[in-house]
């Protein structure tokens, strides 16, 4: 049985598909939300859910929540004098997922499809199929968050065509992307975000607010006691969820025996908060500018994640987009239902057989390479991108590069995810080093990205001297079944082709070179200037730019020649 889980900062869940739709799974005590908190008792047993979440308060030094923010880094939390990674601890939370799913469903459950947000990281997403092998669980596929939302919203309109703007604002990262459906396709056009912004940090603001009314009495606990600290963090998230709703909410404390209370009135809340309101704004302007996307061609703004619910949020959306945004998608469940519609999908369940998702590379992809200054010198650690962030995936991708220094013997390629000019700032997830015959600088290495919807990365160098060679695979974790890899890289060979050697596109050119031998005058300038422009665009290898750019190639050739026969 698989079944699709959400991995949530503030709260997981879990659905299925069966019966043609998607079903939430209610845990031991009958809730779809399932705390994502773990404490230990004074027996020495472990509590995951809602148990541990209640003692975070009273037993914080036993207690840990919002993990997940931490995933992929070496970052250990301490309970009770033992040491928990962030998989670790994502782990116990799926486990507890896993054996609730099998109570609720009768049945083992072997196979799950766990979300992560969109702009989580190679080393974040390993971490997080990490968690789910350790939860005994053999994780068939990580989906971006939006990307299920996007597929719980989007399964009852196959039929129609829409393009709408998932807005994903969760405990602790916030993610956009850009949808669009159309003949059964569920496609996504655009992937960002901010790992470092959810519920959390608007909790935080409270928190400052109580230290700055009453930091004097509690004197250095107010700075530095966690016991305090997680009192406030709890006060300041019941605060933030009474204020979706009334003008003012109080934030009230115990602590040492005594009360401190400070009544909190939206405005000034939201006046604090205005820092981090600001903040949504670039990941909604990346987005469009990378889908190439208007915003008034969007049919729907989409919320989900719990923090959406704060009022400020959602009139910032409003402003932002001169429209209310779409609040009837329940803004805690919808990644899990999606999720369990992905696993229907790798189910391959009779009643998704006619849907089709594509994904984008969230993050670009290159290698590392240096330039040599107008001194001489070299400048090194610069990233050169291979496949840009919101390329549709599958994708294959090449570029050529060239040795900088004479009877050089080999090159070393780093490759990296991220979007800095400099590689030191990007994350580095692989390298390879080539040999080269030696020769006078100058000499070519084409070098081939082919990445898939799973995370398989695989480099292909050849030197194009001799005819060498070269490859590395970078996997995402998945250790499993050497056959399904085998399965995947067949996928990816399919895509090794440039487009300049695509039939369709050798067709058209060589159109072209006949039209420019038969023509003169303006007409033969005409034509190589949409050959040159059509050879760029080829360049750029962009499969939706070339179909496109292939049509009007043709259309203008009719225009100069009249249209093409058989």
């Amino acid at each position: 049985m698989i079944i699709g889980i959400d991995l949530g900062t503030t709260n997981s869940a879990c659905a299925v598909w069966r019966d043609g739709q998607a079903q939430l799974i209610t845990n031991r005590l009958g809730h779809v939300l399932t705390p994502s908190a773990v404490s230990i008792d004074e027996g020495g047993a472990l509590l995951v859910g809602l148990a541990a979440r209640e003692r975070q308060a009273s037993h914080p030094s036993a207690t840990v929540t919002a993990f997940k923010r931490y995933m992929g880094t070496q970052r250990t939390a301490n309970l009770s004098g033992r040491e928990f990674t962030p998989e670790e601890l994502s782990a116990l939370v799926l486990r507890s997922l896993k054996e609730d799913a099998e109570a609720f469903l009768g049945e083992a459950v072997t196979e799950a499809v766990i979300t992560v947000p969109a702009y989580f990281n190679d080393k974040q997403r390993k971490a997080t199929h990490r968690a789910g092998e350790l939860a005994g669980l053999k994780v068939e596929r990580l989906v971006n968050e939006p990307t299920a939302a996007a597929l719980a919203y989007g399964i009852h309109n196959l039929g129609s065509e829409a393009r709408f703007l998932v807005f994903d604002l969760g405990g602790g990262t916030f993610d956009v992307s850009i949808i669009e459906i159309f003949e059964g396709i569920i496609e996504v056009r655009a992937s960002t975000g901010d790992n470092h912004l959810g519920g959390e940090d608007f909790n935080e603001l409270l928190v400052q607010l109580m230290r700055e009314r009453f930091g004097d009495a509690w004197g250095t606990a107010g700075r530095g006691d966690d016991a305090l600290y997680q009192k406030l963090r709890e006060a300041a998230e019941r605060g933030r969820r009474a204020m979706s709703s009334d003008s003012s909410a109080p934030v009230r404390v115990t602590w040492l025996g005594e009360t401190y209370e400070a009544e909190v009135s939206t405005a000034d809340f939201e006046a604090r908060a205005a820092p981090l309101l600001e903040r949504l704004r670039e990941p909604v302007l990346r987005s469009l500018r990378d889908s190439d996307i208007r915003p008034d061609t969007l049919s729907d703004i989409i919320l989900i994640g719990g923090a959406t619910r704060m009022p400020a949020v959602r009139r910032t959306v409003a402003r932002m987009f001169g429209r209310f945004p779409n609040t009837t998608v329940n803004p805690d469940e919808a990644v899990a239902l999606g999720a369990a519609v992905q696993a229907g999908l790798k189910a391959r369940d009779a009643a998704l057989s006619e849907v089709v998702v594509t994904d984008v590379c969230p993050y670009s992809l290159g290698v590392d390479t240096a330039r040599q200054l107008p001194n001489g010198q070299f400048e090194t650690g610069l990233f050169s991108p291979i496949i840009e962030r919101n390329t549709v995936i599958p994708a294959s991708r090449e570029h050529s590069f060239s040795t900088l220094q004479d009877n050089q013997k080999s090159v070393l390629f780093g490759v990296y995810q991220g979007e800095s000019r400099l590689v030191r700032d990007n994350v580095e997830i692989g390298k390879i080093e080539v040999p080269v015959p030696r020769a006078p600088a100058g000499q070519r290495l084409d070098v081939r990205f082919s990445y898939d919807v799973s995370g398989l990365l695989e480099v292909d160098i050849l030197v194009a001297k001799t005819g060498a060679r070269h490859s590395l695979v970078i996997n995402d974790g998945l250790a499993g079944d050497p056959s399904t890899l085998e399965e995947r890289r067949k996928a990816l060979a399919a895509l090794k082709t440039h487009p300049r050697d695509d039939e369709a596109n050798r067709a058209a050119m060589a159109r072209a070179e006949r039209a420019y031998e038969n023509a003169l005058g303006h007409d033969r300038e005409a034509i190589g200037m949409i050959i040159t422009q059509f050879q760029g665009i080829i360049d750029a290898q962009d499969p939706r730019a070339i179909a496109a750019a292939r049509d009007q190639f043709h259309a203008a050739l009719d225009r100069i020649e009249g249209e093409s026969y058989l």
